[in-house]
């Protein structure tokens, strides 16, 4: 499976060496999407978007796509509906386009310090969170939340890292 990420990390410009490099973001999307093949549209290749940001721009997002005038740790901007038929000729000589994360950087190393582990663990927890949303996932209530935080374990333990896999257990 072909899969195209398109990084955008402002802390990059800043930082001589980003926490997470564009090839393991590249790498884990791969593995996260064959994971996750059985919830994507039949395509030959998929694309999505990544932003690296502050809580400045992603509170300005927050604002204006979701009212909500504070910082978020990841947003997602699905660009696939259920119901849009996709030509069959489309799917086969474009990349299927997903949508766009987001993520602050900063919620993030907040996060990860509050719940005592690295930055690069909760990036791809909030990675995978985001992604999950592109392809529909949602958690309204306590029982898809426990199933897509399961799924958030599961593809973060395809990545090797398998910090999340007890703070998962239901309460």
């Amino acid at each position: 499976m072909e899969v195209e990420v398109s990084i955008q990390d402002i802390f990059g410009e800043l930082y001589h060496e980003s926490v997470i490099s564009a090839e393991n973001w590249q790498e884990w999307c791969e593995k996260w999407l064959e994971i996750l093949k059985t919830s994507l549209p039949p395509a030959d290749a998929y694309e999505l978007g990544l932003r690296l940001t502050d809580d400045a721009e992603i509170q300005e997002l927050n604002t204006q796509y979701r009212n909500k005038n504070q910082p978020t740790d990841v947003l997602a901007f699905a660009a696939l509906e259920a119901d849009i038929p996709q030509s069959e000729e489309m799917l086969l000589h474009v990349p299927l386009y997903l949508g766009d994360l987001v993520i602050s950087v900063e919620t993030a190393a907040r996060q990860a310090q509050q719940q005592g582990h690295s930055l690069q663990t909760e990036l791809a927890w909030l990675a995978a969170h985001g992604l999950l949303h592109l392809l529909g996932w949602d958690h309204p209530d306590e029982d898809s939340l426990t199933e897509m935080l399961s799924m958030q374990a599961t593809l973060l333990e395809s990545i090797g890292d398998r910090t999340w896999l007890a703070q998962i257990t239901p309460v």
